[in-house]
């Protein structure tokens, strides 16, 4: 099924772009809750994927939820994806009371459930994954009970930077396909789908040899020009991987020097996504509009 949206452009002789679909309109908050949360992120010098990459549930998170998805180790990013509204360029020094004050801020919001994520820092020489598993750690001493999940980039296909954030025991080890393999080279041109796939299977295989009980996740955006056999195709490999739990959303163009929407799903489109994936027999799958690989997280551990 094709969604055939009319086209606006964004200024007298810009391009067009397809108009977003009333179930992609959310109404912002202005409740007080989400400004004590965003008054706690500037005191703390925390930044958020939520505001760096323009999240449109942001105000249903930090408003109703209480949460955040924190991101370390700054808000420049070395590589160049296309789809990605985070700043680019050259990244600077490493804070080495991050970790506490994420998980400082963990605790004032009273989180169950914690994500982190980061830039990629490929001047690092382990890609940050020490400072993952320092924040990791941080946050098992101020709420030993919450679950920790990480978002983390690829680490240049390093098995020991994987390691070394698996050893600090998060419970939800989470990277991104993003995208279909025949769409990488324009997505994420510093990236390599099969890196992707291992990284996953790595994962897994480590689970496995140490006993662990950690959740493998990744996520897939939609509407950028791939078609829905090469989502099922991609489907199949992540579950291959022996990939856990897969998000699929719809890709917004967080600005203009951005990629375009190619289309917008429907939802009936996700629901059918998601009933495949359920079919391939993933722990979770989560397929929708809105849906974001952070979004709701914690609901993927009530399976």
């Amino acid at each position: 099924m094709s969604t055939h949206l009319p086209t606006v452009a964004p200024a007298p002789g810009g391009p067009l772009r397809l108009a977003r679909p009333e179930w992609l309109k959310v109404r912002a908050s202005t409740t007080g809750e989400y400004e004590q949360v965003r008054a706690m992120m500037r005191r703390l010098s925390l930044v958020t994927v939520c505001e760096e990459a323009r999240c449109p549930n942001i105000h249903e998170c930090w408003a109703r939820e209480q949460t955040a998805t924190f991101m370390l180790m700054g808000d420049v990013c070395t590589r160049h994806c296309g789809f990605c509204a985070v700043g680019k360029g050259k990244p600077g020094s490493l804070d080495p009371e991050e970790p506490a004050r994420v998980a400082e801020a963990a605790a004032e919001l009273r989180l169950s459930h914690v994500v982190v994520t980061s830039v990629n820092r490929d001047d690092l020489p382990d890609g940050g994954a020490a400072h993952f598993a320092a924040t990791i750690a941080a946050i098992r001493r101020r709420l030993p009970e919450a679950k920790v999940e990480v978002l983390i980039p690829d680490f240049c296909g390093s098995r020991e930077a994987l390691e070394t954030v698996l050893a600090a025991g998060p419970d939800v080890l989470n990277h991104n396909t993003e995208t279909v393999p025949r769409l990488y080279r324009r997505v994420r041109p510093d990236a390599r789908y099969a890196q992707t796939l291992e990284l996953l299977a790595r994962a897994d295989a480590l689970r496995r040899e140490g006993r662990a009980s950690w959740r493998t996740k990744s996520g897939l955006m939609v509407g950028l020009g791939e078609t829905e056999d090469e989502v099922l195709a991609t489907l199949r490999d992540l579950k291959g991987a022996s990939c856990d739990i897969v998000t699929i959303g719809q890709y917004l163009q967080p600005y203009e020097k951005r990629l375009p929407v190619e289309r917008y799903y429907a939802p009936e489109e996700f629901a059918r996504l998601r009933e495949a994936g359920e079919a391939l027999g993933f722990f979770r799958i989560e397929a929708g509009p809105l849906v974001r690989s952070s979004y709701h997280a914690r609901r993927a551990l009530a399976s």
